[in-house]
C-alpha cells in the first residue's frame, strides 16, 4: 500500500520542478528572444554612469544637462569643465552595483562590447537586463519566504506564480530601471519587519530585526530617492508599534541618516543644494511634466515652478493613480483586494498588524508619486513604485479570497473546487502575458536573421555605436561633444560626451563658447525621433523653442517627396531661427533615412553606416 505522504511529496516536487522549468524558459525568452534593448532615458543614464564607475571615474556622467552644469558653476563660482561633470540626479546604489558587474565582464575597456555590423541589439544592454532579472528572481524567493511565514506555503506558491507570470515585472526586468533591485530590498525589509512584529507578539526581544529592516529600506532610498516616502511610512509605524516606543524609530532614522549623509553632502558640495539636480524631479508632478524643459535651460526663471493650486494638483495625480491601480499593480487581480482585506478581522495579531504597515507605506508612496509625478500612459515610468507592493498585497488578497471561498456551500460539498479560486485568479492575472507571448515570439522569428529589432523609434544603437565614434574626436583629455535630443543614448551606445539640446539659441551660444574655450568643442547636432515624435508641431515648438525648425527638418524632408535622384525639401538652410546653426554646422548627414540626421561641422570621415 502506498504512503500518502510520499504521494503528496511527489506532487509538490513535480509542481516545483514545473515552476522552475517555466521560470528558466521565461527568463531565456525575455533575455534572448523578446529583448529589444534598453528603452528609457533613466536606464541608459544609469548604465553609462555605471561604466564610468567601472573605470574608476566615480559617478561622473557623459550626459551633460545644461542646468546641472549651470548649477555647478553658479555654486562653485568658477569655470566647471563640461567633461567629467559629476552627476547629482540619480541615486547612487544601482549604478555602483552595475559598475561592479561591468568591471567583472570587462565593460570598462573602451572597445569592449563593440557591435557587429549585423547586430541590432547592444550586448551590454543584455548584461544590464540580466542583472535586473536576477534581482527579480531573488525578490521572488524572498517573497515566497515572507508569505509562507505570514500565511502558508500554498498562498506563497500562488503569489510566486503570479509574480512569475506578471508581464509588468518582466518588462521592468528588461528595462534596466532599478525597480527590480528596489523590489528585492523592499521584500527583505518587509521580511525582517514581520519578524519583528512576530517577536514582539510572542514577548521576545525585537531590537536587531527592525534595524536590519531599516537598513534594507535605507538601501532602497539609495536606489531611488522617491522611496524615502516609503521609509517615512515605516518610521511612523515603528514609532507606534515597536517597543520601546520611539527608540526603534529614532534608531531607524539614524540608519537612514548615515546612509544618505555622504550622497547629500556630495550633491551639496557640487550644486550648493542637498538634493542636487534630483530636486527638479518635482517638475514632473507639480509642474505637469516639465522636468525635461527645465533640465535644458540655463535660466530657471524661464520655467518657474508654479505652486498655485498645489493641493488640487496632488489630489488630481492621486486620483489618476487610483483609477489606474490595477495596471500599476501589474494586473495582478488579487492585489487590489488587499484594500478590502483591511476590513477583515484576521485572527492572528501579527497578520492583522502587518497589513496596516503595508497600507501606511503604500499611502506615503502614493503621495510621493503624486508629488514627483507618474503617468499612467507610460507603463515603465521611472517613478512607478506601486509594483513593489503588488506581491504582498496579492498575498493578503488571496488569503481573504480563500476565507470567503471556503465558506461557500458548493465548495464544502465539492472538495474538488477547494483550490479553484487560485486557478481562476492566476489565469486572469497571467492573461496579458499568455495572450501576447506567442505573437511576440512569432514577430521575433521574422526578424531573428536580421539581428533582432531594437527599441526603434527612437533608439537605433548600431548607428551610435559604430558611427559616432568615427565622426567625433574622443581624445580623453579634450573630447568633442555631441549635441542631441537623446544624449543618454549617445553617451551609452557611443561612449561619447553628449549635451542635451538646449531650449534657446542664447543658451546654445553661451555653452558653445564655453566648450570651445575649454577645448571640448561641439562637433555636431544629432536629431532623432526622440524630439520629432514628441507631439504635434505646436508641442514641438513649445518644447524645443528656437530649435523647433531643426527638429522638424527631417519630418518636412520625408513628406515632401524624396526620390533616389533628389532629397526631399529641407528647411535646415531656410529657417531664420537656426541660421547661426546652419553656419556653424553646414553638413546635413541623414543616418537612417530622414529619421536620424547628424548636422556636422566637417564632412563625415566614414559614411559606411549612413542610409
Amino acid at each position: 500500500m502506498s504512503n500518502p505522504n510520499q504521494t503528496f511529496d511527489g506532487t509538490i516536487l513535480i509542481r516545483r520542478a514545473l515552476f522552475f522549468v517555466v521560470l528558466l524558459a521565461l527568463t531565456w525568452i525575455h533575455l534572448m528572444v523578446l529583448f529589444r534593448g534598453l528603452g528609457t532615458p533613466q536606464a541608459m543614464e544609469q548604465a553609462q554612469l555605471a561604466r564610468q564607475v567601472s573605470r574608476g571615474e566615480g559617478l561622473t556622467t557623459k550626459v551633460i544637462k545644461p542646468l546641472e552644469h549651470h548649477l555647478a558653476e553658479t555654486h562653485q563660482e568658477t569655470t566647471v569643465p563640461l567633461v567629467g561633470l559629476r552627476d547629482t540626479y540619480h541615486s547612487p546604489l544601482n549604478p555602483m552595483v552595475l559598475g561592479a558587474v561591468f568591471k567583472l565582464v570587462g565593460a570598462d575597456k573602451p572597445d569592449a562590447f563593440e557591435m557587429g555590423k549585423k547586430e541590432l541589439i547592444y550586448e551590454l544592454d543584455r548584461v544590464v537586463a540580466l542583472v535586473s532579472t536576477l534581482f527579480f528572481l531573488m525578490a521572488m524567493g524572498v517573497t515566497y519566504l515572507l508569505v509562507s511565514r505570514i500565511f502558508d506555503a500554498k498562498i506563497a506558491g500562488v503569489t510566486a506564480v503570479m509574480m512569475l507570470l506578471c508581464d509588468l515585472f518582466w518588462s521592468f526586468s528588461q528595462s534596466g530601471l532599478p525597480q527590480m533591485l528596489l523590489l528585492l530590498l523592499f521584500s527583505c525589509g518587509l521580511y525582517f519587519t514581520y519578524r519583528t512584529i512576530e517577536d514582539q507578539e510572542e514577548g521576545r526581544s525585537a531590537m536587531a530585526q527592525p534595524l536590519i529592516a531599516a537598513a534594507f529600506f535605507s538601501l532602497m532610498v539609495l536606489t531611488h530617492w522617491i522611496t524615502a516616502w516609503i521609509f517615512f511610512g515605516f518610521l511612523i509605524f515603528a514609532a507606534f508599534a515597536f517597543r520601546p516606543r520611539g527608540i526603534i524609530a529614532l534608531s531607524s532614522l539614524a540608519i537612514l541618516a548615515i546612509a544618505v549623509v555622504f550622497p547629500i553632502y556630495r550633491m551639496a558640495d557640487i550644486t550648493g543644494q542637498p538634493f542636487g539636480l534630483a530636486r527638479f524631479v518635482f517638475y514632473n508632478g507639480l509642474a505637469s511634466g516639465s522636468e525635461s524643459t527645465i533640465m535644458r535651460t540655463l535660466d530657471l526663471s524661464s520655467t518657474p515652478l508654479v505652486l498655485d493650486g498645489l493641493l488640487l494638483k496632488i489630489l488630481g495625480t492621486t486620483l489618476v493613480q487610483a483609477t489606474s491601480l490595477i495596471p500599476f499593480l501589474g494586473g495582478i487581480l488579487a492585489a487590489p483586494i488587499f484594500f478590502v482585506a483591511l476590513l477583515h478581522p484576521f485572527k492572528r495579531k501579527p497578520i492583522a498588524s502587518f497589513r496596516w504597515l503595508i497600507a501606511l507605506m503604500w499611502l506615503f508612496a502614493a503621495l510621493g508619486m503624486a508629488i514627483f509625478g507618474i503617468d499612467s500612459k507610460e507603463s515603465l515610468h521611472p517613478n512607478q513604485i506601486h509594483l513593489l507592493f503588488a506581491p504582498i498585497m496579492a498575498a493578503y488578497g488571496l488569503a481573504f479570497l480563500s476565507i470567503l471561498w471556503s465558506r461557500l456551500d458548493v465548495v464544502t460539498s465539492l472538495p474538488v473546487l477547494r483550490n479553484a479560486h487560485y486557478y481562476v485568479i492566476v489565469a486572469l492575472s497571467a492573461a496579458p502575458m499568455l495572450l501576447t507571448l506567442p505573437k511576440d515570439v512569432k514577430d521575433y522569428l521574422m526578424v531573428s536573421d536580421k539581428g533582432g529589432w531594437p527599441q526603434w523609434p527612437p533608439y537605433y544603437p548600431i548607428v551610435l555605436n559604430l558611427g559616432l565614434p568615427n565622426w567625433v574626436e574622443n581624445d580623453p583629455l579634450q573630447p568633442e561633444i555631441v549635441i542631441s535630443d537623446q544624449p543618454w543614448a549617445v553617451a551609452w551606445y557611443a561612449d561619447t560626451h553628449s549635451m542635451w539640446l538646449p531650449r534657446s539659441m542664447d543658451d546654445f551660444t553661451k555653452l558653445d563658447t564655453k566648450a570651445s574655450d575649454l577645448g571640448t568643442r561641439f562637433s555636431g547636432i544629432l536629431i532623432t525621433p526622440e524630439s520629432r515624435d514628441a507631439g504635434t508641431a505646436q508641442v514641438v515648438q513649445s518644447t524645443y523653442g528656437d530649435f523647433a525648425a531643426l527638429v522638424l527638418d527631417g519630418r518636412v524632408a520625408s513628406i515632401t517627396g524624396p526620390t533616389t535622384s533628389r532629397p526631399g525639401f529641407s528647411i535646415y538652410d531656410k529657417a531664420p531661427t537656426i541660421a547661426s546653426i546652419y553656419r556653424r554646422f553646414p553638413y546635413r548627414n541623414p543616418l537612417l533615412g530622414q529619421e536620424m540626421i547628424y548636422y556636422s561641422e566637417n564632412q563625415l570621415k566614414d559614411s559606411s553606416l549612413r542610409d
